[in-house]
């Protein structure tokens, strides 16, 4: 069976970023980029430039997905989805979040050209699309009452459309809304279609309690009703939040499982950014170097080759 220094499983800003770091090492880490996919609304170029970058320094890239491990010793094992499993020294888990979506019409594929539609208010309301626009975020806990002040600093005015008819929000998050000159509350509605062509035009909404059917005219749409962490495939075996996402060390990428570092939104719940995300891909990928070379552990096949190379 074949071994690895370090896998690095995930394609974002995080597991490009460690990738670029273990390489620079030496480590001639390899990366599960996942299997081919949509691009994303926002990012895919700069994205696409970070690989360029990692494989400029040696990293391999394999477009399969990792559909489950085993932790529980070391070497550890990967399984991938198609081709053998394989041994990993130590292994960077980075692999994102998923926002979570209302799954109505038009929703995705808006969302998927550009239109109007967005799973991230800091990301994209700054655009000149959104500007002096009507904006409608849905949701109605923290992280939409957070979307919904931030788009105020763009937005003509900003539409919470929420489902009840109380905010699920901390008191001094809801307070600042709903005091908030900008800011008016659809309450026990719920968005049933979104409107438009080539971009959102409105929103079709349904009144939990009547029935009522209505058109709303929106410039723009943020989904604001939480992000799924993809830890499906690690089958329970590293410590997790409450909510689903990988607990690491304070300030560190180091998990519940010693060689195991978690990097991105797979760990973050909080910031979300891809800005934060490659720097914790960083701390990730100098975590697991300084861990391999501890133990004396982690030399390169590139290495190995030349040295054999050069002594025959």
């Amino acid at each position: 069976m074949k071994r690895e220094n370090i896998v690095i499983i995930g394609s974002g800003p995080a597991g490009w970023t460690a990738a670029v770091y273990a390489a620079r090492a030496n480590l001639y880490p390899i990366v599960y980029e996942g299997e081919p996919s949509p691009e994303s609304v926002t990012g895919p170029e700069l994205v696409e430039k970070m690989k360029q970058q990692a494989i400029r320094f040696g990293t391999r890239v394999v477009s399969e997905n990792i559909a489950s491990v085993d932790f529980s010793r070391h070497p550890f094992i990967l399984y991938p989805t198609y081709s053998e499993p394989f041994e990993a020294l130590t292994v960077v888990v980075a692999t994102g979040a998923n926002a979570r979506w209302l799954n109505v019409p038009n929703e995705e594929r808006l969302a998927q050209m550009g239109g109007g539609v967005s799973a991230c208010a800091v990301c994209d309301a700054a655009l000149p699309l959104y500007r002096n626009q009507v904006l409608a975020v849905i949701g109605g806990g923290d992280s939409a009452m957070e979307e919904a002040l931030y788009t105020t600093k763009f937005a003509r005015e900003v539409l919470i459309v929420h489902r009840r008819d109380a905010f699920r929000a901390s008191k001094v998050m809801a307070e600042r809304v709903l005091t908030h000159p900008k800011i008016r509350v659809l309450w026990n509605k719920r968005v049933i279609e979104v409107l438009g062509m080539n971009e959102i035009q409105g929103l079709r909404i349904e009144d939990t309690v009547t029935g009522e059917v209505s058109d709303v005219t929106v410039g723009g749409m943020f989904i604001a009703i939480g992000h799924t962490p993809n830890t499906q495939f690690l089958n329970g075996q590293l410590g997790l939040k409450p909510n689903g996402y990988v607990k690491v060390e304070p300030w560190r990428t180091a998990t519940s499982v010693e060689g195991v570092f978690a990097a991105g939104d797979v760990m973050d719940d909080h910031y979300r950014q891809a800005i934060t995300a490659a720097g914790s891909g960083c701390m990730a990928a100098l975590e697991a170097e300084r861990w391999l070379a501890r133990r004396g552990l982690g030399e390169s096949p590139l290495h190995d080759m030349e040295t054999a190379g050069a002594s025959t």
